[in-house]
């Protein structure tokens, strides 16, 4: 079987668990966030935190309840990581610098997991599981919540009421997060990946010598790693290491978790509007992109010239081979199109245009299919541009799942859209400007900028994978992207969740003979093609100067 063949047999067999998945999924997590009951060990949790789970928010106060969660989230990750040197379980590993601890705390808790850290010579058992293994979870949980919000402000009219954050939060983690990660860990460790807590081992190498390695509940964080799309690895090779991911068969299926979840809350939305149609439309533009970017991927990582490549079959380079090309480009684009960043291969090593594939699938708002719940918001801020523009096109005014889409409706979308591109591109200029952040690339030319360009668009948009060549263990990195994660995570979910409110007190819309037809192939096509265009004049500039430049002159 040639790896052309191999690659496409794989992606082929995902497409398939991931349709059979699709339904259940979906009609479950629509069922969690619909039902008026609630679990005896959620009764616990709400008593524990004070919480009333039967009171409806307005977005004001279900922003409020996402912010401040968040905030003692940063605020104790950032005191353990401070206090790690004299906790139980640290492995003998020092307390982790102040600038570090901020840029991992705000990481983990924006689902970013962008880590500036070795983390098998840096982290503790503690630290590991108690910190950063949690923040796994809540921080999915938070996206999927705010997600639901915005849903629950198309399905309602005539209020302002969007749900309860807390009780959204819980049920997220209680009922979708820990059952299916606890099963996922369980299939990792007969996969072989490492769970226990076992301390600093010393081991032969191949060619003599020693080297050390620590254990740890490797599976258990590998899973909601990739479920949550978080994408901190406990090992610093991430996923291309093999006590995280240790079989071809275990690398497809972490694909699967990363990807499980996005997709199928398109069905959690058609059901909770009342139009499973409305849900496929939303599936079949995320899945157009992913697979058209897939396909590409594949193209240039296994048909770029040059003789080097074509002796190896491919652009073997910073690519396990125990995956292979194929499975390295469809992991690639799978972890760039959603918000995870997990890594089997480096990306810095893919080709120029390759790896200006993973850019731009972070460019896209990571929507196809994104996050868990920031891709489907970021998608659904989308559609309301396409049919604003649309509306634009025949002069009439714009109406979205039986909602008018009107002045406060689009400028609250089009703040959305703008943050993450002013993030990217203001502190490239500043760190490509000043010569201590220059210092920090070990590439020069188009390559070495392509290198500060993923890192502020990795770190805006909430991936947290990064171009290996960068040394970003530096203050003014620490800090500087630790500010684009905060902002990169909740200005959007400020202006998703006041939109979410200004949509729930509309009164619903009659659909006319001039009403869009948002469920039908047409308008996946507008949508697609406003996603592309809109990114392409946003990002190309930045783009033309790094990986197009890099894989136009190789």
């Amino acid at each position: 079987m040639g790896p052309v063949l191999a690659g496409v047999l794989q992606l082929l067999a995902l497409i398939a668990a991931l349709a059979l998945a699709y339904v259940p999924l979906g009609n479950y997590m629509a069922k969690v966030y619909s039902s008026d009951k609630h679990w005896r060990v959620e009764k616990w949790i709400y008593k524990g935190i004070g919480a009333d789970p039967d009171t409806e928010m307005r977005w004001t106060a279900y922003l409020r309840g996402v912010l401040a969660f968040s905030a003692v989230g940063v605020l104790f990750l950032y005191l353990l990581q401070r206090l790690q040197g004299v906790l139980p379980g640290s492995l003998g590993f020092k307390s982790i610098d102040p600038d570090q601890a901020f840029n991992t705390a705000v990481s983990f808790v924006t689902n970013t997991n962008w880590q500036s850290y070795y983390g098998e010579q840096a982290m503790g058992h503690v630290a590991q599981t108690a910190g950063l293994a949690v923040q796994n979870f809540v921080s999915a949980a938070v996206g999927i919540a705010v997600a639901v919000a915005l849903v629950r402000g198309f399905a309602r009219s005539r209020t302002g009421e969007l749900g309860n954050f807390w009780a959204d939060l819980v049920r997220g983690v209680v009922r979708i997060l820990v059952p299916i990660a606890a099963i996922a860990a369980v299939v990792l460790v007969a996969c072989g990946a490492l769970q226990n807590f076992s301390g600093i081992h010393e081991v032969g190498q191949f060619m003599g010598g020693q080297q050390q390695w620590n254990g740890g509940a490797v599976a258990s964080q590998e899973a909601i790693k990739e479920l949550g799309t978080n994408g901190g690895g406990y090992f610093n090779a991430n996923s291309a290491h093999p006590f995280e991911n240790p079989t071809p068969f275990s690398n497809l299926f972490e694909i699967f978790l990363i990807l499980v979840i996005p997709f199928a809350l398109t069905r959690t939305f058609g059901l909770m509007v009342g139009s499973v149609k409305q849900g496929y439309a939303i599936l079949a533009t995320m899945a157009t992109i992913w697979v058209g970017f897939v396909a590409l991927m594949m193209w240039t990582e296994f048909s770029h010239h040059g003789p080097a490549f074509d002796i190896a079959g491919g652009a073997y380079e910073g690519k396990e081979v125990r995956f292979g090309v194929g499975a390295s480009s469809i992991f690639a684009t799978s972890t760039t199109l959603t918000s995870t960043g997990a890594v089997d291969s480096f990306h810095s090593s893919f080709t120029g245009l390759g790896g200006g594939i993973t850019m731009l699938g972070m460019m896209l708002g990571e929507i196809a299919p994104g996050g868990t719940g920031s891709g489907l918001y970021g998608m659904l801020i989308m559609a309301i541009i396409a049919v604003f523009i649309a509306g634009l096109m025949v002069g009439r005014t714009p109406e979205y799942l039986g909602k008018k889409i009107g002045s406060r409706e689009i400028k609250l979308a089009a703040c959305y859209i703008l943050i993450t591109p002013a993030l990217v591109l203001v502190f490239t200029a500043a760190a490509m400007a000043l010569p201590t952040p220059g210092n920090s690339m070990t590439n020069s030319g188009a390559h070495g900028f392509s290198e500060i360009l993923y890192a502020y668009t990795s770190a805006s948009n909430n991936n947290g994978s990064a171009f290996a060549g960068l040394n970003a263990d530096t203050q003014w990195f620490n800090t500087t992207l630790g500010l684009c994660m905060l902002l990169g995570r909740f200005l959007p979910m400020i202006f998703v969740l006041a939109l979410a409110g200004s949509l729930a007190e509309q009164k619903p819309v009659p659909e006319t003979a001039g009403t869009l037809r948002t469920e039908k192939p047409l308008f996946t096509g507008l949508l697609v093609g406003a996603i592309l265009i809109i990114t392409g004049l946003t990002y190309f500039p930045a783009l033309a100067l790094g990986p197009l430049a890099e894989g136009l002159a190789s």
